[in-house]
């Protein structure tokens, strides 16, 4: 089968396209014909291997999975023989690695079945995003209808997400983006936009109840001060930083000690796809309060470029990879 193939750590240019033997799925795996994979920032970071804290996990002088690629959407080709609820078939999405391929190992409980009314390039674009915005807003933002919640980065592959599920929580939205991204943001439920290069939001006189931030440039400091008494930031993203310990996780640490002392939550998230949030995700794509934001689609062979474009942040919404 072809599969994107990395025997090192660096940039783009590290990836190939090659011919590899077809994976044989594990006792709790699907053998997944892949149709669709999506790109996400994670995918990034595994192929440069930075920061060298994500190392410990992968590989610390080169990867030990060398193909690339977490979100999947296809049809399952075979099961493990503890796989229970999927059979050959069955149209399904997730997030495992290796999905860069004709065919890819997804373990059961990272899967679900695909949502009726998406393409397999929509259900791609769903997995690591959708899961990552769910978490944040419900488990770590804890947010109600009729909060407020400004989502930082509102027109990227998690803020896409952020904006409508918070919109189908009752909240009331306002986005940070670009001015390029203001009309999709709108578009798909902000009620207030602010272009970031226009206007500095944290210092203004607005209050929020909850901050999901996925670009991780503002100081934490002054973000704490644009929350309401009891209000909770949530890191989800974050680039720069040391290349030991990069940006997100630098500001998570940060954040946890400074809400010892604020009065308000601030906190990271580390997102898990997981089968029980796919069906959440699954039932409010199918009832129509969320749809996937695609930018553009690149065939498999292209995938570097695809990933280029997606770590340029110009992205409005999210890229995937046909195969």
């Amino acid at each position: 089968m072809k599969a994107i193939v990395q025997d090192g750590y660096g940039s783009p240019d590290v990836l190939e396209l090659r011919e590899i033997d077809r994976p044989t799925p594990g006792d709790d795996q699907l053998l997944v014909r892949v149709h669709a994979a999506g790109v996400d920032p994670g995918v990034w970071h595994l192929m440069a291997g930075e920061p060298y804290m994500v190392r410990l996990g992968i590989g610390f002088r080169g990867p030990k999975e060398p193909v690339k690629g977490m979100d999947v959407a296809g049809t399952v080709e075979a099961v493990g023989k503890d796989v229970t609820g999927f059979k050959p078939g069955d149209e399904v999405y997730g997030a495992d690695l290796g999905a860069y391929a004709e065919y890819a190992c997804v373990s059961a409980g990272r899967c679900a079945p695909k949502p009726a009314n998406l393409s397999f390039e929509q259900a791609a674009a769903v997995p690591v995003s959708g899961c990552t915005a769910l978490q944040g807003l419900r488990d770590k933002g804890r947010l109600r209808p009729g909060q407020k919640v400004l989502v930082i980065g509102a027109g990227g592959g998690v803020g896409t997400f952020a904006v409508q599920l918070a919109a189908a929580i009752g909240a009331d939205v306002t986005g940070v983006c670009s001015a390029a991204k203001a009309d999709l943001v709108r578009s798909i439920g902000a009620s207030e936009v602010i272009d970031y290069a226009r206007e500095d939001f944290v210092h203004g006189e607005r209050r929020y109840d909850v901050i999901l931030d996925t670009a991780g440039n503002r100081p934490l400091t002054a973000m704490r001060r644009a929350l309401t008494p009891a209000g909770r930031l949530v890191i989800v993203g974050g680039e720069g930083g040391g290349r030991w310990t990069g940006g997100f996780l630098e500001r998570m640490a940060r954040a946890g000690v400074l809400s010892l002392f604020a009065g308000r939550k601030l906190m990271g998230l580390s997102a898990k796809v997981n089968q029980k949030d796919l069906l959440v995700l699954k039932n409010l794509i199918e009832a129509g309060k969320v749809t996937p934001v695609i930018d553009r689609a690149y065939p498999l062979g292209e995938a570097a470029a695809a990933i280029r474009y997606m770590h340029e942040g110009r992205a409005r919404g999210k890229v995937v990879i046909t195969v």
